[in-house]
């Protein structure tokens, strides 16, 4: 176990042992020369979580949160960002000098910056393959970035509600049509496919000739059908590993004060813990 005066930080969810956050953490404060900073993995669900957060020592800087923490960690705080409130979802949390804690969700951010590292500012349109808690953060980062409509593609009239409601909240003009026709999402000039592994293969072979922007959350197994057909026509992908880097490095600036983060550090360290596995 780190020492009583080491800075430290984890990612809190459940299942947990998969999760790269620590190689893209670790990466930062070796990069950032932070040696006396750890970041750790903790198997939590939402029972234990009120427990875990009670137990915690002055040394810890702050948490991750992932699936299925994101909504259950609110009650716990003494304070959210507009961010986070916006979609109602926490995935990170800083503890303060004076002993607040303070929750923001970096999600969205880091939706935003890997479109921009790829060149993406505004796009007039789009479409989302799914409609769960990753959709609802798809929505907000297109708030920003999206001049016109956003198509969302579900599979249940209890979804294309939820979107309704989400883009009302988000105040984004969201229009819903049915997963069986999911092919036709591949027309808009940005694609945000938020579905677990294997959901999008279906419609891989409708890719366009001209495809535009294809932004899948995932990031294993990558590529997905729908990324390789993609990059087979030319379209520009952006992967879940770009989302994963850009929200853990506003994650380690929030919670080290160190800015800015080593972005390609961690994106070589998740690379390679990809490629090990």
């Amino acid at each position: 176990m780190p020492s009583a005066d080491t800075h430290r930080a984890a990612v809190l969810g459940s299942p947990i042992v998969h999760s790269l956050s620590p190689v893209l953490h670790r990466a930062a404060y070796a990069e950032l020369g932070l040696g006396d900073w750890s970041y750790d993995r903790f198997e939590v669900d939402e029972a234990a979580l009120p427990g875990f957060i009670e137990r915690l020592a002055p040394s810890w800087a702050g948490l991750s949160l992932t699936m299925p923490l994101k909504r259950a960690i609110i009650p716990l705080l003494d304070e959210i960002s507009p961010t986070a409130a916006s979609v109602e979802a926490v995935n990170t949390v800083v503890f303060t000098e004076d002993g607040r804690r303070v929750g923001d969700n970096t999600d969205i951010p880091g939706m935003i910056a890997a479109l921009r590292e790829r060149g993406v500012e505004k796009v007039e349109s789009a479409a989302v393959l799914g409609a769960g808690a990753t959709a609802s953060s798809a929505l907000a980062a297109l708030a920003v970035i999206c001049a016109g409509p956003v198509t969302a593609y579900v599979r249940s009239r209890e979804r294309a509600d939820e979107m309704r409601g989400w883009g009302r909240r988000l105040g984004v003009d969201v229009r819903v049509a049915d997963w069986a026709e999911g092919s036709r999402a591949l027309e808009a000039p940005l694609v945000i496919a938020t579905t677990p592994a294997g959901t999008t293969d279906a419609v891989a072979a409708g890719v366009p000739q001209n495809p535009g922007i294809l932004f899948d959350v995932l990031y294993e197994p990558w590529p997905t059908a729908l990324a390789s057909a993609w990059s087979a026509r030319g379209g520009a992908v952006v992967g879940g590993l770009d989302l994963l880097v850009h929200q853990a490095l506003l994650q380690v600036e929030q919670m080290t004060g160190r800015r800015p983060a080593p972005l390609a550090a961690m994106r070589r360290a998740g690379e390679a813990a990809l490629a090990a596995r």
